[in-house]
């Protein structure tokens, strides 16, 4: 990622945690128990209904990645 694009992101996720501030919390707390072989799914409804979920598990190389990741959540 360009640095200043990651400079740019830092106002943005400061605002989104203002305005979604139980959204961030539940990741910070669901964070923890990102490990080896974690489950993670996600899904998504659209203003229609339409459902889309995914889910992958977590592979050893994966879990330095999420640490990170939560770390800019904070």
């Amino acid at each position: 990622m360009n640095p200043k694009d990651m400079m740019k992101m830092k106002p943005m996720l400061e605002e989104f945690h203002e305005r979604h501030p139980k959204f961030v919390e539940f990741f910070s707390y669901a964070g923890q128990s990102i490990s080896e072989d974690a489950l993670i799914e996600i899904g998504i409804t659209d203003p229609d209904g339409k459902k889309i979920i995914t889910n992958m598990r977590v592979e050893p190389d994966d879990v330095l990645l999420f640490q990170l990741m939560m770390g800019m959540l904070r």
